[in-house]
């Protein structure tokens, strides 16, 4: 199945703002009894250090890959390549197992989520947002 290279942007959106949304809403729901400003400060500065070492990076390297595709049509699965498919489901598995183990306390949960939650939101957003002015540049 193939789509117009451009649409590889939004896709890639959907898919980082809907795992950010996720991952958010998990944090916050842990967050209600530990809302202090020194944990906002560690959620605020894992947000920093996930969205300017990892997805920030990520967004731009994919974003240019993506526009240099010579060909218009892409298969559908091309909004990644292998290694942020595998960093995906490496995100996804040790999270998943994380909370599941009651290894991490709820606290752990609510700061670290929250901060990388809100930098998925903000990869999606910025995809998407990637998206748009590349169908402006098109048109």
């Amino acid at each position: 199945m193939k789509i117009k290279k451009n649409y590889l942007l939004l896709l890639a959106g959907i898919v980082w703002l809907a795992a950010g949304f996720n991952i958010l809403r998990i944090g916050i729901i842990s967050y209600k009894s530990y809302v202090t400003l020194i944990n906002l400060a560690l959620s605020a500065a894992v947000f920093f250090l996930f969205w300017f070492m990892v997805f920030g990076k990520l967004v731009r390297r994919h974003t240019d890959r993506i526009v240099r595709y010579e060909e218009e049509m892409q298969f559908i699965l091309k909004f990644f390549d292998r290694k942020s498919f595998c960093i995906m489901a490496f995100m996804m598995t040790c999270g998943i197992g994380l909370r599941t183990s009651g290894l991490c306390p709820d606290i752990f949960i609510a700061v670290f989520y929250s901060g990388r939650g809100t930098a998925l939101v903000l990869a999606g957003l910025a995809f998407t947002g990637n998206y748009s002015t590349q169908a402006v540049r098109n048109r």
